[in-house]
């Protein structure tokens, strides 16, 4: 992303923040803003998780996945 897109869409985060927003919230949703682009970013380069890590990783929180 080039500085004056990354501007851009820094803007438009802060607007869309209520008007009582802390710099916590600001960083939380830049940071979830971030990880939902990097994970879109690998779905287009087709690097998903296994079945496999994924049951894996769900049974860390004792959480069972049928199929």
């Amino acid at each position: 992303m080039h500085a004056a897109d990354l501007k851009q869409e820094a803007h438009k985060l802060i607007d869309q923040l209520p008007d009582n927003a802390t710099w916590e919230d600001l960083i939380y949703e830049a940071y979830i803003r971030q990880s939902v682009q990097e994970g879109i970013e690998a779905a287009d380069r087709d690097e998903f998780a296994s079945a496999e890590e994924v049951q894996r990783r769900f049974a860390k929180w004792n959480v069972l996945i049928e199929g």
